[in-house]
Order: C-alpha cells, then structure tokens, then sequence
C-alpha cells in the first residue's frame, strides 16, 4: 500500500548531509544524461489570487525514481492564517508506474532548495569560505544556511529582512540551532563586501544589493526569484561573475536575474551555458581561481524533488514511518 508522509515525516527521515547527496547525484545524472523532465506546467490563477505548477521528472541511476510535484502559491493566504506555498508529490515507481507514497512537499521543497545550494557551494567556493550575508528570513532562509553549514566551515553570518523582529528571531533560533554566530546585519554593504558567500532567499522583485559590493573570490547563490519580471540580483552582479544555472534552458524561461540583462545587452546566452550538473560530473570546470566570482541562479528543478523523495521514502520504509493508505 502507498505511504502518505506528513512534513514532519519529511523533516525526520532526511538530514540536510543527505539531501545534499540525493541533489547532487540527481544533477550528475542530468549532466549526464539519465533524466526525462519536461518542462513544468504552469497555471495562473489572478481571478482566485494565486498560481500553481505541476513539475513532474524522472531520475536515473541509483535514485531511480519517478514523481510529481504540484505546487501552489497564494499570497493572501498570509492574512487567513494559512501557509502561502503548499505543495504535495506523489511518488511512482518508475517500473511498474504504481503509486508509492503522496508526501507533502511544502517541507521537501525547502529542503530540496536548500540542498541544491548546499551542492553548488561546496563545487563553486572557495574551500575556506566561512562568512555569509544571508538575505531573507524565512523558511527557504533557514534551509539554506543549514546547507551552507553542512558544506563549508561557517563561523559567521549577516542576517538582511525587511522587518527587524524577524531578522533578529532568525539569528537568534539558527545561531543555536547551528552553534555558529548568526548576526542581524547593522550595515548591508558592509556584510556584502565581507562575506564569502552571499545568498538571495526572498520575494523581492528588486535587486537587494549593488554588484560592485561584492570582493573578489565570493559566491553567490541567488535562489529565490523564478519569473521574468522578477530578480533579487543586479545587471552588475551578473556581469561580474561566472554563472552557473541549474538547468539553462529553465533560467531563460524563468530567471528574470538573467532575462534582464540578456534583454540589455548586457551579457549574451554564451554567459549562461555552464550548468551545474556538468560541474558535478566533472564535465567541466566550475572556480577556476580564488579571485574569481561565481554565481549559481536557481529556478528550482523537479529532478530535486525526486532525488529528495526518493529518499524519504527510502528512509520510511526502513524504519516504519508514515501512515499507510488504503486504495
């Protein structure tokens, strides 16, 4: 019988240090080949306030797996005390197309983002990288510092949001939950120019800081704007870096941090052709140098999904966890 497995299920049966691993075979497999993902499919709803996708993938290899994320985003579900993403997944087997577990993906996709990031940082950095200026507060914030942690020898983070209170809740919680110092950032530039790593992790549709900040040798991963009209990064910070996307054909669709300056003429589709799958596989070559600047831009891919699912269900089945459901 199918598994239905609850967020807290998700969280439980998969550490970070694992996810990680899940992602990063998942982008080998696309580098090299052994993926079917079409497109996701896109609905937008402006009469009923939200939108949606379906992203449905499957991976070769030692994951092997089959799945379907749908996923939804209503922002005014803020004011009716209801979470704005949700999103649920099923679970097939690749073989048989029978169904083996519905799991909610609101928590799976966090982790799925986070990890991506945790795979493109420990490719694309320097070794020694140790601070980070971290903008956004929230869930996919979270993650994505635990990532960061599970990878490199973060001693220092810069917190940047919009309201104080929750900057400072931020630093707070992941400074103990991390046992690493996790600060409000007093001066965003300052925390910019010092930090080895930067990260985007908002809704911002406005780039969040001047490209000229950043030193030589820094990553990026900018991670959380996905539309064409949207983008968290400036026309310079690209301009300045190495880009790795997680799947170029998604960021062309998707990443309005490089629909935009492609539409300015500030860069060419030549900027934009190191994906990071080829990095993994060892295809080609990710840092070159310690100066170099290096940005990973991310629209989220459903072979994440499936990779991370895989292995969730994995760990369910080995230790009895989840609710069965009765067909």
């Amino acid at each position: 019988m199918p598994l239905w497995l609850n967020a807290a299920d998700v969280e439980a049966l998969l550490p970070m240090e694992d996810a990680i691993a899940a992602v990063e075979e998942a982008f080998r497999q696309l580098a090299l080949g052994d993926v079917v993902m079409p497109q996701r499919v896109g609905i937008g709803l402006p009469k009923c306030g939200g939108n949606g996708a379906a992203m449905p993938a499957y991976v070769g290899g030692a994951i092997d797996g089959l799945g379907l994320k749908v996923v939804t985003a209503f922002p005014g579900n803020a004011g009716r005390g209801l979470p704005v993403i949700q999103a649920a997944l099923l679970l097939l087997d690749p073989h048989t197309g029978q169904l083996l577990a519905v799991m909610d993906a609101a928590a799976l996709t966090a982790l799925r983002t986070g990890a991506a990031t945790g795979v493109a940082t420990r490719y694309l950095t320097r070794t020694d990288a140790a601070t980070v200026a971290l903008f956004g507060a929230g869930v996919q914030a979270r993650a994505q510092l635990a990532a960061l942690c599970a990878v490199r020898p973060i001693r220092r983070g810069w917190v940047i949001a919009r309201r104080a209170e929750a900057a400072g809740a931020f630093a707070a919680e992941m400074s103990e939950r991390l046992g690493n110092e996790v600060v409000p950032a007093v001066d965003v530039q300052a925390a910019v120019a010092q930090a080895d790593i930067v990260v985007t992790a908002t809704t911002s549709p406005q780039p969040l800081f001047d490209g000229d900040w950043l030193r030589h040798g820094v990553h990026v991963n900018g991670v959380g704007s996905h539309s064409p009209g949207a983008r968290e990064l400036d026309t310079r910070t690209v301009q300045r870096a190495k880009v790795v996307t997680d799947q170029t054909a998604a960021c062309l669709a998707e990443a309005g941090d490089l629909i935009i300056p492609l539409a300015e003429g500030a860069i060419t589709e030549a900027d934009l052709q190191l994906q990071l799958g080829e990095v993994v596989a060892g295809l080609r070559p990710g840092r070159t140098s310690a100066d170099e600047i290096t940005l990973f831009k991310s629209v989220g891919l459903a072979i994440q999904d499936v990779a991370v699912a895989v292995q969730v269900y994995r760990q369910a089945l080995a230790t009895g966890r989840g609710q069965a459901l009765e067909r």
